[in-house]
């Protein structure tokens, strides 16, 4: 943990021992009359310091790690850190506020309880064929044929696995009823939210997408245009040009894993569903259908949906108009 002051700019490096680093920087920041600048490696515990500081009057640059890391010391952070903030074209973390951070715990908790029930699914799934019992896929076939296994006496499985069994399926509903609670608690603050309930009237974005957007891109106004928030999502064809050659590759997988998977979700969902002839989208969905494969036609609506929150969020009290085309 260091901290140091660089040309006008006050660098912070290492965020893990946040509250003696808030001392420091606190202290040297009081010395100075004038408000600063202040940069940092965006990390673990940096978005509280960020906070912080702010509220002393200053002006906080989050810099995202990689274009920071290099040899690692500190002395070469500090230097790459002042560097990079004062660079004009350089893109900063926008810093949350506590809703945003309490909203996004909620997501990462969800998603983690989530990602253990399938884990959970599959050993027991895996425990049962060792026994010759074969229960269907999917998670809610599963949780109608392993009751079904549990209580039948003519199969296999020994009396140890089947108390071990019994043991791991009530784990799991445990694990489901605190799914559901968590749903709900995110599914309320949607209902709550103004912002929220503006962008559910986008096709493919519920409850759940709704409030990650908000969580993760807050009011949108770090984006200059609608296209930056796809890209900052990775949602654009990432390039390798060179000698005036434009080559595209797929898309670029950057920023927010979880909030671009909601939004393909959304779209395979809308792709599938939307009634094309009531929508505004339907004849631009029929025209790539045709051109190319579904699962492209599937990130380009996921791509449209990201630039259509963009103007949602930019634009008070803006809403999604489906326009039939037949009236329009």
């Amino acid at each position: 943990m260091a901290c140091a002051s660089t040309g006008g700019v006050f660098v912070s490096i290492g965020v893990q021992n946040s509250l003696q680093l808030l001392g420091k920087i606190h202290a040297a920041l009081t010395a100075r009359a004038d408000p600063s600048i202040v940069g940092m490696e965006s990390c673990a515990g940096s978005q509280w310091l960020a906070r912080r500081i702010q509220a002393l009057g200053h002006k906080v640059r989050l810099i995202p790690a990689q274009f920071v890391k290099s040899n690692k010391n500190d002395i070469i952070d500090a230097e790459a850190i002042a560097e990079v903030t004062t660079r004009p074209t350089m893109r900063f973390v926008t810093a949350k506020a506590t809703d945003q951070v309490d909203l996004q715990a909620l997501h990462r908790i969800r998603d983690q309880m989530v990602g253990s029930r399938t884990r959970l699914i599959n050993q027991m799934r895996a425990f049962c064929l060792e026994y010759g019992v074969a229960l269907r896929q999917g998670a809610g076939l599963f949780k109608l044929d392993l009751p079904q296994a549990l209580n039948d006496p003519e199969n296999d499985l020994s009396p140890a696995m089947r108390r071990l069994l019994g043991d791991l399926h009530a784990d799991l509903l445990r694990l489901e009823e605190r799914i559901r609670q968590v749903t709900k608690e995110i599914e309320a603050i949607a209902d709550r939210e103004d912002v929220t309930r503006r962008l559910m009237t986008i096709p493919g974005i519920g409850a759940l997408g709704a409030t990650a957007l908000l969580a993760d891109v807050g009011d949108g106004l770090q984006f200059r245009k609608a296209r930056d928030l796809a890209a900052w999502l990775g949602l654009v064809p990432r390039q390798y040009s060179t000698g005036g050659k434009q080559t595209l590759l797929g898309i670029s997988k950057r920023g927010n894993r979880y909030v671009r998977k909601l939004l393909v979700h959304g779209a395979r969902s809308c792709f599938r569903h939307l009634d094309r002839t009531r929508d505004r989208l339907g004849n631009w969905l029929n025209g790539l259908e045709a051109r190319m494969h579904p699962n492209k036609a599937v990130v380009a609506l996921a791509a449209k949906m990201a630039r259509i929150v963009w103007a949602v969020l930019n634009k008070p009290g803006a809403l999604y108009e489906r326009r039939d085309p037949a009236f329009a």
